[in-house]
């Protein structure tokens, strides 16, 4: 059986039952298992209806191939993070992220949270796989055993063992979980009556559970999905809002005036925190990151590094360099106290903290690390994205100061504009990136690059 079509660069994602279902389920299990070697995994699932049954069926071709299994049950993606690194087992999320609800798919890590993509074990399993789905799974040796274990209670201390907030000003906060893990975790994190309690005042947007999203998309990059969390900042006279999506792997933050923060000015401000308990360490942040985090890193002694757009990449640089943490503008954070994997949920404390131990708004306290205009990513759908992209660097080379390809096409303009134009690795797509000196030099960049990619 061809599984190309759901083993993605980094995952497996397809539509349930027709492209993903226990049986394809259960033979990556098995799969799983013998390209790790593991003698025990831990999986975990989102709020999607179809996430139990293929999160057993996996742990049922894990176990014929003699595997124990932990099931850690509901949690979000970084949760499950959690687990492999706390309990060095490799492990299996069962999610699609903020996919629609016809969709389900499945992250898997080696121990500590490592990631397993195309080059590191991925094919692999999507090979052994396949083979099990075309000639049955051999006769089990030994059946490996399953228990059940509750992790959301240790999440959350470890989490707040990494970041104090019990000392910060009285903050109210609205947080949109958009029927994902968000409405699972953050009670857990941010307002466990089992735990110290903070001075927080949580007010719950969608935290139902609902793998159905009856109220938007949880894809918090899309404007449109946060629009009611901006309204209920401003309505409710909040400090602070946050959006999670559909796994809670990834938040965005919106200030108290309804205002989205450009993950770009986060990672700035994380990296800031991280660099004062760990001076002069790598900062890792991404090509179509503001370069506002570069100069933001040097000038609190610590050493940036760019990288390619994409997890694996980001996460590869931060073990390779010890870099002690990592973001992108897509608003995944990386942490290495958290076995160098992304968890929006540690970046929302850190935002918190740093808003919670100064009088300011939010607005203010970021103001210092948003230097520059930028563009927003802005896709356009083009027949030849090569050819587009060459028609670029024609258009713009006898100007540029520099010209780089590390991913897709960089250019940098003499007034301190730069570009970057990459093509979508799943669609006919064109994804401009502009940032400027000021919303003008910002505008004539994006509208020259634009009417290349478009005329």
């Amino acid at each position: 059986m061809d599984l190309a079509n759901i083993v993605k660069a980094y995952d497996v994602r397809g539509t349930v039952p027709d492209q993903l279902n226990d049986e394809i389920a259960r033979a990556i299990g098995a799969a799983f298992v013998d390209v790790t070697g593991a003698a025990k995994i831990v999986t975990a699932h989102d709020m999607r209806e179809s996430g139990p049954s293929l999160a057993r069926a996996f742990a049922e071709g894990a176990m014929h191939r003699g595997a124990s299994v932990i099931e850690a049950g509901l949690g979000s993606t970084d949760m499950l993070y959690f687990a492999s690194g706390q309990l060095d087992l490799p492990g299996a999320m069962f999610t699609a992220s903020h996919n629609p609800a016809q969709y389900n798919g499945i992250k898997m890590t080696r121990a500590r949270a490592v990631a397993i993509g195309q080059d590191t074990g991925l094919a692999e399993i999507r090979d052994r796989a396949a083979e099990y789905l075309a000639n049955g799974l051999p006769d089990a040796a030994e059946l490996g055993t399953v228990e059940q274990v509750d992790l959301l209670t240790a999440y959350a201390e470890y989490l707040r063992s990494l970041v104090d907030l019990s000392g910060i000003r009285p903050l109210k906060v609205v947080v949109d979980a958009g029927n994902g893990m968000g409405g699972y975790t953050v009670p857990a994190v941010l307002g466990d009556a089992t735990l110290s309690a903070l001075p927080l005042t949580i007010v719950p947007m969608y935290f139902e559970l609902d793998g159905s999203f009856p109220n938007h998309e949880a894809n918090p990059l899309e404007p449109k999905n946060i629009v009611d969390l901006q309204k209920a900042v401003v309505s409710e006279g909040a400090d602070i809002g946050l959006a999670f999506d559909g796994d809670a792997d990834r938040c965005f933050v919106i200030d108290a005036d309804g205002e989205a923060v450009p993950p770009s000015a986060i990672t700035a401000l994380v990296a800031v925190r991280e660099l004062a308990k760990a001076p002069g360490s790598t900062i890792i942040h991404n090509l179509i990151t503001s370069k506002a985090v570069p100069e933001i890193v040097r000038e609190h002694g610590g050493t940036p590094l760019r990288t390619r757009v994409g997890h694996s990449f980001i996460k590869a640089e931060m073990a390779k360099t010890n870099a002690v943490f990592g973001g992108e503008h897509s608003a995944h954070y990386y942490f290495r106290d958290f076995w160098y994997a992304d968890t929006g949920m540690l970046a929302a404390m850190h935002v918190l903290a740093a808003l919670g131990e100064q009088s300011g708004s939010l607005a203010d306290l970021v103001r210092q690390y948003s230097r520059y205009a930028a563009s927003g990513e802005i896709n356009s759908t083009v027949d030849h994205p090569a050819e587009k992209v060459a028609a670029i660097r024609a258009e713009f080379a006898a100007v540029a100061t520099s010209i780089d390809d590390l991913d897709g096409l960089t250019i940098e303009l003499p007034d301190g504009t730069w570009f970057n134009v990459r093509a979508s690795n799943t669609e006919p797509l064109l994804r401009l990136n502009v940032e400027g000196p000021t919303e003008a030099a910002m505008h004539a960049a994006r509208d020259k690059a634009l009417a290349v990619i478009r005329g």
